[in-house]
C-alpha cells in the first residue's frame, strides 16, 4: 500500500513539507509506503475547460507531460492521496488549485481512494483553506480520513512550526488513521467486500424558463424598478 503527499507550496522544505513530513514519518511506522511530490515553482497552467480529457477519454490532461500528468500517473499505483498547502488569502494556494482543477477533472477522481488535506498558515484563514481542499475529495466518492482536529500547522518557518505541538499531534493521528482505513479497505477487499457500483451521473440545469412578466401599458402608478406589481401610492408622491 502507498501513499502519495502533494505538497502544494512554492517552498519545497518550508512549512507545509515540514506537517507532511510528519503525516509520512507516521505511515511509514505502519507500514504504508509513503512519496512526497512537490509541484514546483514552474507555473501550473489552470483548466481552461476545453473538454478535450473528457471528450475523448484520455484519462490525463492535454497540456502534456508537465506535473498534472506526472502525479495522474503516480496515482495509479497508489492507494491514497494527502494534499497539503500554504494558506494565501484565506485559500488554498494558486498553484494546487490550478493542479487540483486539472487532475480531478480529467481523471474524473480516484474513486474509493482515501484522501485527506492539510494546510500551512502563520496566524488565519486555515479552515477555509482546508474547506476548499476537502471538496476535492468529498465529491469525487473518495473517503476522507478523519484525525483529532482540523489537519493545521500554525507558523512561519519550519522552525516555528516545531513549536506547534498540538498541530504535530494533529498529522501523526492522520497519518494513523489513513494507514488504519487503508489496511480496513484492504481487509474488506479480501472478504469479498466490493465497492459500491457507480450509477450513472445525472445532471440537473436548475435554469427554467420563466412566464414573461405582463406589461399593464395603461398603468402608470407602477414603480418601474420593481419586479413585482406594488402600487405606489400618490399621495406619497411630491407633485411636479
Amino acid at each position: 500500500m502507498k501513499v502519495l503527499l502533494l505538497n502544494g507550496s512554492p517552498h519545497p522544505n518550508g512549512c507545509t513539507f515540514r506537517a507532511l513530513s510528519e503525516v509520512e514519518k507516521t505511515l511509514q511506522q505502519e507500514g504504508i509506503e509513503t512519496e512526497i511530490f512537490h509541484i514546483g515553482t514552474k507555473a501550473i497552467r489552470g483548466c481552461m475547460g476545453c473538454g478535450m480529457c473528457r471528450k475523448n477519454k484520455l484519462g490525463r490532461c492535454i497540456f502534456g507531460e508537465d506535473a498534472v500528468n506526472v502525479v495522474i500517473k503516480k496515482m495509479k499505483e497508489c492507494d491514497g492521496l494527502i494534499v497539503g498547502s500554504p494558506v494565501h488569502y484565506a485559500g488554498a494556494s494558486g498553484g494546487i488549485t490550478s493542479f487540483l482543477d486539472r487532475m480531478f477533472y480529467s481523471t474524473g477522481g480516484f474513486a474509493y481512494k482515501p484522501g485527506a488535506a492539510i494546510v500551512s498558515c502563520r496566524r488565519a484563514g486555515s479552515t477555509a483553506a482546508l474547506e476548499q481542499l476537502n471538496k476535492y475529495f468529498m465529491m469525487n466518492n473518495m473517503p476522507l480520513v478523519p484525525s483529532a482536529y482540523w489537519n493545521m500547522v500554525h507558523g512561519n518557518t519550519p522552525e516555528e512550526v516545531e513549536q506547534d505541538l498540538e498541530g504535530l499531534m494533529v498529522m501523526r493521528t492522520l497519518g494513523r488513521n489513513m494507514a488504519w482505513m487503508l489496511k480496513s479497505i484492504d481487509a474488506g477487499k479480501a472478504h469479498g467486500i466490493l465497492t459500491p457500483a457507480a450509477e450513472p451521473k445525472t445532471r440537473t440545469n436548475f435554469i427554467r424558463e420563466c412566464a414573461p412578466v405582463k406589461e399593464e401599458a395603461e398603468e402608470k402608478n407602477f414603480a418601474p424598478y420593481f419586479i413585482s406589481y406594488n402600487k405606489v401610492n400618490k399621495a406619497y408622491q411630491e407633485e411636479d
